[in-house]
């Protein structure tokens, strides 16, 4: 009996955690990190406001966990496996050019708001240094994977590789094409494939 109702209460917070991250994350994009006070999400949650402080410690905080568990998600869902299983140097940044845009698609709304909020808050500002880590270290890994398979050009060594795959697939490339550019985001991740393949690729 005490198992099943820590069991109900366990659900009941993971049901209201989510529900406070999703409301968050429509009212950030609708109208901006700023312009959203911790009694909107809590209106749109269908929850106390110290019920979001108390799930995931505030309007920043949301903002913060936000990042971080789509960090985790991309993190487990096997890329470090899968790159090292690319055994064709083109389909592997291929698979890397779409899986970032994948990923920008998803995530570049709140990343806006992340950007926007970091210079005043030196949590978010860790927070998004956290997420473009994790994007490096991917990066890096797919720049180790192409010199594995003897695919780099003689005068370019992985950590250059890595700095070009930061360059090119980092969000500054993607807003500044998709939003500075006005290109659609397949047109965009096209081009980013073009120039990888010609920078990094030997013939």
């Amino acid at each position: 009996m005490v198992t099943s109702e820590a069991g109900r209460r366990a659900e009941y917070a993971a049901a209201t955690r989510q529900a406070i991250l999703l409301a968050a994350r429509a009212l950030f994009v609708e109208r901006g990190y700023f312009d959203t006070r911790v009694q909107d999400i809590a209106r749109a949650a269908r929850v106390a406001a110290p019920t979001v402080y108390a799930a995931v410690g505030g309007k920043s905080g949301v903002l913060r966990t936000l990042i971080e568990d789509g960090v985790r998600a991309a993190e487990a869902g096997g890329i470090y496996e899968r790159i090292a299983a690319q055994t064709d140097p083109g389909a592997l940044l291929r698979m890397l050019v779409d899986g970032t845009r994948s990923e920008f698609e998803l995530w570049s709304p709140i990343m806006r708001q992340a950007i926007a909020a970091a210079p005043q808050d030196a949590g978010i500002r860790e927070t998004v240094g956290a997420a473009h880590d994790s994007l490096r270290r991917g990066l890096r890994a797919t720049a180790a994977r192409l010199a594995e398979l003897g695919a780099l050009r003689a005068e370019v060594t992985v950590d250059e590789a890595a700095d070009v795959l930061w360059y090119f697939l980092g969000n500054a490339s993607y807003f500044t094409l998709t939003d500075d550019c006005h290109w659609p985001l397949d047109r965009s991740a096209d081009w980013l494939h073009r120039c990888l393949s010609a920078a990094l690729l030997g013939t």
